[in-house]
């Protein structure tokens, strides 16, 4: 597959350990939390393939194209308003939750409104930019983030502060029945190839998809899922984990890089996840402007010959992310990333149903 395939997947994956996944699957570590994240890693790995070779037919094309060209214009314009719906969703969740983070860890000081409009006014820039600009500093991020990324995580499982012993305990709830919201949320982290429905308007060469590439994806999936959920058990123990709100900024907070210009492990994981969070949010919301574009287009909206349709659609954004970090507290940020989670296995399932309908539309 192309690298930006991977980049896509990677930045998904990344950004959601430090939102609301981690407190998720840690309150539910005694409810089957580990036989949901298994479950999870099979149905994502499986949704990535499925995924992948259904855009990897039709080179060049983006899924507004593809339900234009094959579905009725009152089924199109729904399906849109939904992707438009949960790809916002997906962007504000992360958006509020790392201004949160933000505001306790790092500028206690600044309202949560300022710390959100900061964010905005870069991600404003990003989001209008066209999607091959945007795989562009995809790449060009990821190449200076993902070695630190590495770093950090070696760096969490040789500490002297991961007990094993706490981790021993917490796979002893194996055997319980697995927890809905904690598959849910899982499965959020391993959906980065959703975005091709977008991107994939890049991709005008077919790729070769192999079971190699899709078994290399499914141990990255395990490797970030077994991260996520064990390493804050392992630096906070298994009983007191719970308590947390923010489960990998505490634990970074407990390790320190003994010969680092920084030795306090918490500055360089916030401003690490505030570049992938930045990433992630610039990706869904470039999604939702693009998907946007197929459902309301103001032709006579124009100041020098420049149509300002989409400057509308980043106003709204504001709009809405500023009300919201107005009126939610961190409690409510993540009460609500979990209904959003537990509807994400229902659209999940109706996206692979319009991708299967597409594909035998097209074949006849």
């Amino acid at each position: 597959m192309n690298r930006y395939f991977y980049y896509l997947i990677t930045v998904n994956m990344i950004a959601n350990v430090a939102a609301s996944v981690p407190k998720i699957l840690l309150d539910a570590r005694t409810k089957g939390a580990i036989v949901s994240m298994i479950l999870a890693l099979i149905t994502g790995s499986m949704g990535t393939y499925i995924i992948a070779r259904f855009f990897n037919k039709f080179p060049g094309k983006g899924l507004p194209e593809l339900l234009k060209e094959y579905t009725p214009k009152w089924i199109t314009i729904p399906l849109l308003i939904l992707l438009v719906v949960v790809w916002f969703s997906a962007g504000l969740t992360t958006l509020i939750n790392y201004s949160f983070v933000l505001k306790r860890f790092l500028s206690p000081d600044m309202s949560l409104q300022w710390i959100t409009a900061i964010f905005l006014c870069f991600i404003s820039f990003g989001i209008l930019m066209s999607s091959k600009s945007v795989l562009y500093t995809l790449e060009a991020i990821l190449v200076f983030s993902i070695p630190l990324v590495l770093l950090l995580m070696i760096k969490t499982y040789t500490s002297e502060g991961m007990e094993w012993d706490y981790v021993k305990e917490s796979v002893m709830y194996i055997y319980h029945t697995p927890s809905y919201s904690a598959f849910s949320a899982a499965l959020f982290s391993t959906l980065g190839a959703g975005n091709l429905i977008i991107f994939n308007r890049v991709f005008t060469k077919k790729q070769r998809i192999t079971l190699l590439q899709i078994g290399l994806v499914f141990f990255v999936f395990a490797g970030n899922l077994a991260t996520t959920y064990f390493v804050p058990i392992g630096y906070n123990g298994f009983e007191q984990v719970n308590r947390i709100v923010y489960p990998w900024a505490r634990t970074s907070d407990a390790m320190r890089l003994e010969f680092g210009f920084i030795e306090r492990v918490l500055f360089v994981f916030l401003v690490l996840y505030l570049v992938v969070s930045f990433l992630s949010i610039l990706i869904h919301w470039h999604v939702v402007i693009e998907l946007l574009k197929k459902v309301i287009w103001l032709k006579r909206f124009k100041w020098k010959e420049r149509n300002l349709t989409p400057y509308l659609f980043v106003g709204v954004f504001w709009f809405i992310s500023i009300q919201t970090a107005s009126y939610v507290t961190g409690y409510q940020i993540t009460l609500y990333a979990n209904y959003f989670f537990n509807c994400l296995p229902a659209f999940f399932t109706i996206i692979l149903l319009v991708l299967w309908f597409i594909n035998r539309k097209a074949k006849t």
